[in-house]
């Protein structure tokens, strides 16, 4: 009975550091910092959920490139900065209105278990579409009073937890539990940890957040509750348009350092939730700014695949090395890039789209992809 007993208390301890010895594996806590494989980072792509329902061809074209992870992103919807209602793909609906198949429920479950018939992981990445009549972005969406603040946390709670109950269903591998809403994390520290805790009793995943590269990774506090940080990672790198592969080589070089250091601060790796560029010659100075809708004139004169490809280049050589990097995902991956009758077909002569999809940065994303691969 004694020996039974040991037997009982001693085995959860022996599986206890079985599992520590697996995680120090993927994440070597060295004294030089966290050190991740290079076969076990993300070589991901964000995955646009359209209107038209997809299938696993869709999923081969990237499993193709030796893609192991995609992001599927739902939204939510906000009206005006300080405006503390959220409207989700539930209560549209009930308004006559119906998202896309990609964002619906059903569309991200069957995406999923297409996805892990590849042996391709899935991070669910809800995200907050603000319109807003002053020209504020979801970064600034702050509210004007104790009771707004508690009734906004209370409707994105619903909307999170909504989508930790999804991902947990379907054996999602991480959450992110956020994107780029910089004033609600640096001024409600207090309210992320309280959801964060409710998120973990729901899902038993690896959780990030994808905050902005400028300044909100930084000033964000709850970094200690999560899995990765997560970095929107659209730093410019030149001032000149159409750089040099060289020198946008060497704009890395700051945000790395700083990047590292802030990793070695929390002992936590850094994830790319996104990083992207458009196919203009001005990409490597503002890869942050979307595309303008403009005449193919106007998108003559500022497109450039080449530096798009140069961007690539520099970016997988300066930072997928980076031992403190967690991996990367590409924005963005049309499912149903060039087929007819897609709305996103997105195949015209000078498309600046961020997208890599038929052009030679796709060919330097499949180039490292399969050499990390191996």
């Amino acid at each position: 009975m004694k020996n039974k007993r040991l037997a009982v208390f001693i085995t959860p301890i022996l599986i206890g550091l079985i599992a520590i010895g697996l995680l120090n594996t993927l994440l070597d806590t060295s004294d030089n910092g966290i050190v991740i494989p290079l076969t076990e980072k993300h070589r991901g792509v964000c995955w646009v959920g359209g209107p038209q329902e997809i299938n696993a061809n869709h999923l081969q074209k990237v499993a193709n490139h030796n893609v192991n992870w995609i992001s599927q992103t739902p939204f939510g919807w906000q009206r005006g900065y300080n405006n503390p209602e959220i409207g989700t793909n539930k209560n549209v609906e009930r308004k006559g209105y119906q998202a896309w198949w990609g964002e619906r429920d059903e569309g991200l479950r069957i995406t999923t278990r297409l996805a892990k018939e590849k042996g391709i992981k899935t991070i669910l990445k809800p995200h907050i579409w603000l319109r807003d009549d002053q020209g504020k972005w979801r970064g600034e969406i702050e509210m004007d009073s104790e009771e707004d603040w508690q009734e906004w946390f209370a409707n994105y709670e619903e909307f999170i937890l909504h989508y930790a109950q999804l991902a947990q269903e379907e054996g999602m591998e991480m959450l992110c539990i956020g994107t780029e809403l910089h004033k609600t994390c640096t001024e409600r520290d207090a309210d992320w940890r309280t959801l964060i805790q409710k998120i973990r009793e729901v899902y038993s995943g690896q959780l990030t957040y994808a905050a902005n590269f400028s300044d909100e990774y930084q000033e964000i506090g709850f970094w200690d509750e999560l899995d990765f940080i997560g970095v929107q990672a659209y730093f410019s790198l030149t001032n000149l348009e159409e750089a040099p592969l060289e020198e946008l080589k060497k704009g890395w070089e700051k945000p790395i350092e700083d990047l590292q250091k802030f990793s070695k601060k929390f002992n936590k790796p850094v994830l790319f939730t996104e990083v992207g560029y458009k196919s203009t010659k001005n990409s490597g100075k503002t890869p942050w700014e979307w595309p303008q809708r403009i005449s193919q004139e106007e998108r003559q004169k500022i497109h450039s695949n080449q530096h798009q490809a140069d961007l690539y280049e520099a970016m997988f050589s300066e930072v997928f090395n980076q031992p403190f990097i967690a991996g990367v995902h590409l924005w963005k991956w049309y499912p149903t890039f060039g087929e007819p009758n897609n709305r996103y077909n997105r195949t015209s002569e000078f498309n600046i789209d961020f997208t890599p999809q038929g052009k030679p940065a796709e060919e330097v994303m499949s180039k490292w992809f399969n050499s990390f691969a191996q």
